[in-house]
């Protein structure tokens, strides 16, 4: 009678994890173009995992004015960034540690995130990135992935204008 209890073991543990999400590594880097205008601003930028539906699935960076000026603060401004902005943004309290930070120069932005601590369910996601520069355009470009990922795998999506390429790399 006691066999099938080393047997069921098992099981109940696996039952135990089914619903747990799966730990991905997330390296991306986002290529701001040196744009010749008469007035440069460095623009804001919004990165987030979306969901199926277009909800935010977690934000992972939001880079914008950290001054106030003559206009009011810079979050004034978080708005121009649309879409990250009606999915959720307007609901987060900014400065947020680990979320929010400095407008970045032109070059290459590098962002790494590691979902270890609260993993996403398995599934089918997409990285946003999107844009918004004062006396600028606007620009949104999505790369989608799966979960889990079982190798390394690297995605490229660029933008026309206001960004260059965007860089996604998933590690297990």
């Amino acid at each position: 009678m006691r066999n099938w209890v080393p047997r069921l073991i098992p099981s109940l543990v696996a039952g135990l994890f089914a619903h747990q999400g799966v730990a991905a590594e997330l390296n991306i880097k986002v290529a701001i173009p040196q744009i010749n205008a008469s007035e440069y601003h460095r623009p804001y930028v919004a990165i987030w995992i979306e969901k199926p539906d277009q909800s935010i699935a977690r934000s992972l960076a939001v880079w914008y004015s950290q001054k106030s000026g003559a206009e009011g603060p810079g979050t004034k401004w978080l708005k121009d960034l649309r879409q990250w902005w009606r999915k959720g943004g307007r609901d987060v309290q900014m400065p947020m540690d680990g979320l929010s930070g400095a407008t970045r120069p032109v070059g290459d932005q590098s962002l790494s995130y590691n979902d270890s601590k609260s993993p996403l369910a398995p599934g089918e996601y997409r990285l946003v990135v999107e844009t918004a520069r004062e006396k600028g355009g606007r620009e949104l470009v999505r790369i989608p992935f799966s979960l889990p990922v079982k190798k390394s795998e690297i995605q490229k999506a660029s933008g026309q204008v206001e960004l260059g390429t965007v860089n996604l790399e998933i590690k297990p």
